[in-house]
């Protein structure tokens, strides 16, 4: 029996398996489709934006170099000098933002790395680095299966695939969403129906009318040109297209030529999809021994790029819980941390579509409603402001503490020998970042061996801080100030035993 099953090998199944990899755990990973390449998975339709949150979780992992050498990104430097303005910040509802308009002077937190503007990918490219990094953590993964039923009791659960059936102590369904492991398990999934249909395919354009490039709001929707023949469309039609019927060429030239108003004619069709921006969310991300992760939790428009870099970072917060309760060193409660902390991050990130969809309406009020958004995202303020959601700054867990930083991502903070704490990740430990040279954290972090690594030294930003307590995920635990004293020390100790139990 593995310590875990984990029902889908898209990008979170596959950065969560390898999470539970490092730390030792034995995984499997069921797959239904049999064969792991696809055009839908590369470039342009697979094309993804990964935040800098969820560039971190790669760095953080040893992950980063190799997967910007599968996406072609050869520029992605560090800033020695101190928070440069990001490369881009992205679109709210069609609404392109001008990322010199970010006042830096608003992210405090905000140190340079190797991670700080995200980068432009593949979901081919990421899922080919995962699968070869947990092929080297000895994660099997098996392909053409299919999971028909989930069952579990007090002690383990059993995934049914027809004449087959798999049992772990714990089960994770990464599986999408339309996920089976969702409804076999007795998830409540709930929510809001689509406003629009969405459509994103690589076609040929013709015809005198020009088809200019970039994002463009109209009267009567929006559509996209990425390139000569990626195209995307938004068409506020309530959903009713999306998965009914296959889209013809005919049909996706008429939804394009009301789009855009202009009589541009479609060549060959060589791939077509589409999408809605249906919002909806599982109560609870854990059902005894069975959660959920990525798209099975929680599904919403594509706007923004955002679901992607959602579920990476449900598996870079469940990973090390799940790993170390597998492990059985997991302090009281530590798992149910998990929904707790990501469903509020979710329910915020569908609310975000949520009102993209409504600017977007072509009628008076959805006009009404852009061009007042329009002048209050052009100022320093609302620029920033999206940023901080686009980028994840903004996301802070709540444990407890009224120090700015507790329960934020930590900072890239990088010691006067050049290790950034990125690299003091790779192990899946958390991390007791000193300082100082007084070494004062070195013994109740000894304690603690193999769940919590000790590391001390001037940094050379510390933030005015003495010392920094960080969690696997890369969240900060506990932060001590410059006039470090014993209450420090029991502060220190209390969250270690919070996040990785007593010494």
């Amino acid at each position: 029996m593995h310590d875990v099953l984990i029902v889908g090998a898209g990008p979170v199944g596959l950065f969560l398996a390898c999470e539970l990899g490092l730390a030792g755990c034995s995984v499997l990973v069921l797959e239904r489709e049999p064969e792991p390449g696809s055009p839908w998975r590369a470039h342009p339709l697979g094309s993804r934006g990964l935040s800098p949150g969820s560039a971190e979780a790669f760095h953080r992992r040893g992950m980063l170099h190799p997967l910007l050498e599968a996406s072609g990104v050869h520029d992605q430097g560090v800033d020695a000098d101190g928070p440069s303005p990001p490369r881009g910040v992205g679109h709210f509802a069609g609404i392109v933002l001008d990322p010199a308009g970010v006042d830096l002077a608003a992210l405090p937190f905000r140190l340079p790395g190797p991670a700080a503007d995200g980068l432009f990918t593949n979901l081919e490219a990421v899922e080919t680095v995962l699968a070869e990094r947990a092929d080297k953590l000895g994660v099997e993964v098996r392909r053409g299966v299919t999971v028909t039923d989930v069952v579990q009791d007090d002690e383990s659960v059993v995934a049914h695939t027809g004449e087959q059936a798999y049992a772990a102590r714990w089960l994770v369904g990464c599986d999408g969403g339309r996920s089976a492991v969702r409804g076999r398990a007795g998830f409540a999934f709930v929510g809001t129906e689509p406003q629009f249909t969405g459509y994103v395919m690589v076609a040929e354009v013709t015809g005198p009318d020009e088809l200019p490039r970039g994002v463009h709001l109209t009267p009567q929707g929006m559509y996209l040109r990425l390139s000569d023949e990626h195209i995307g469309m938004m068409d506020c039609d309530g959903g009713a297209y999306d998965r009914t019927r296959q889209p013809t060429a005919g049909h996706l030239q008429t939804v394009l030529r009301r789009l855009s108003g202009t009589g541009v004619t479609l060549g060959a069709v060589r791939q077509v999809s589409t999408f809605t921006d249906r919002a909806m969310q599982a109560t609870t991300y854990r059902r005894g021994r069975v959660l959920l992760a990525g798209d099975a939790a929680h599904i919403h428009s594509p706007a923004g790029g955002q679901g992607l870099n959602l579920g990476i970072g449900d598996a870079m917060n469940v990973g090390w819980k799940l790993a170390a309760s597998v492990r059985g060193h997991a302090p009281d409660g530590l798992l149910d941390t998990y929904t707790r902390e990501r469903h509020p991050v979710g329910a915020r990130v569908l609310d975000w579509t949520r009102a993209q969809a409504a600017v977007m309406r072509p009628d008076p009020h959805g006009w009404a409603l852009r061009e007042v958004l329009r002048d209050l995202l052009a100022t320093r303020d609302g620029t920033t402001r999206v940023f901080e959601r686009m980028s994840g700054t903004s996301i802070r867990y709540d444990l407890g503490s009224e120090q700015p930083l507790v329960g934020r991502n930590a900072p890239e903070f990088r010691l006067e020998d050049g290790t950034f704490l990125g690299e003091l990740l790779r192990d899946g430990q958390g991390v007791a970042l000193d300082f100082s040279t007084g070494r004062r954290l070195r013994a109740a972090a000894a304690g603690r061996r193999g769940r919590l690594r000790y590391a001390s030294g001037p940094a050379r930003n510390d933030l005015g801080l003495d010392a920094v307590l960080v969690r696997p995920d890369g969240v900060i635990a506990w932060a001590g100030a410059r006039d470090f004293g014993p209450e420090d020390l029991e502060g220190f100790e209390r969250a270690a035993d919070r996040w990785f139990g007593p010494s």
